[in-house]
């Protein structure tokens, strides 16, 4: 497996949108093939994408407890889910995670789940997870190895803190983050500086992207925000973070 991308960042901070623009921009400089996970509960990367998913991993962990046919084994039945539940688009593969667990053990269901991920993983150069807002994956450890760590806040104190929990709460576990960075997404007007604590934790590793209306017009029609022009601003702004700070992981990893 090549390099591993994962977002994180407070609920509405715009983290899916920028995880469709990573892969936009990861497909059109030719590295690829790309694999994004959708690791939010609430499942919407897809429509980022402009793909449809008519099946999540919780689906076939659900379906594994109940619902596995006479003379298949269990890992055979998965295996068999997680390849119907794996979404093909152009330069890109997409499976989603899917709800919570439901009442019961998951234990079995969760550990085949882990196994078939890291081997299907491994088939692809890039690796795009899109988390659930707070911290409950990386708290988890399940990612125990990131190389490029985008914590994405909007302009408000309580995004801001969010990202520096986030921060903390990864530096404190068994897990590698090569590289990371603050993406401050939807500033109308840059602050004159921020607050001390932000400034601590990211130091020069922070980033701001305007509020562009193109975005919010795209997203009130509907239409796939992973397919916005090249010259609208936060596309623009966005690969010129990129142009910076993925090279830099690549070079670390």
């Amino acid at each position: 497996m090549g390099l591993t991308i994962a977002l994180g960042g407070k609920g509405g901070t715009g983290k899916t949108t920028l995880a469709g623009l990573v892969i936009r921009y990861l497909i059109e400089s030719g590295r690829k093939p790309v694999l994004a996970v959708d690791a939010d509960s609430n499942s919407n990367l897809n429509e980022v994408l402009g793909v449809p998913v008519e099946e999540t991993l919780s689906d076939a962990r659900e379906m594994m407890k109940k619902d596995v046919p006479v003379g298949m084994t269990k890992d055979i039945f998965m295996e068999m889910k997680m390849e119907q539940s794996l979404v093909e688009g152009d330069g890109f593969d997409l499976i989603a995670m899917g709800r919570p667990e439901g009442p019961g053990c998951y234990c079995a269901a969760n550990n085949l789940l882990s196994s078939l991920l890291d081997r299907l993983m491994k088939n692809y150069d890039y690796l795009v997870i899109d988390n659930e807002a707070g911290m409950e994956h990386f708290s988890r450890l399940t990612q125990k190895d990131v190389d490029l760590l985008l914590l994405v806040s909007d302009p408000s104190r309580r995004g801001l803190m969010a990202a520096c929990r986030i921060a903390q709460l990864v530096d404190s576990l068994p897990m590698r983050v090569g590289h990371r960075i603050l993406v401050v997404n939807q500033v109308q007007e840059p602050p004159q500086g921020w607050p001390q604590d932000v400034r601590d934790l990211f130091g020069d590793g922070i980033y701001v992207l305007p509020a562009d209306p193109m975005l919010a017009q795209f997203d009130m029609e509907g239409k796939p925000t992973s397919q916005l022009p090249a010259d609208a601003a936060v596309v623009r702004e966005a690969y010129a973070i990129f142009d910076k700070v993925l090279p830099q992981a690549e070079a670390a990893a």
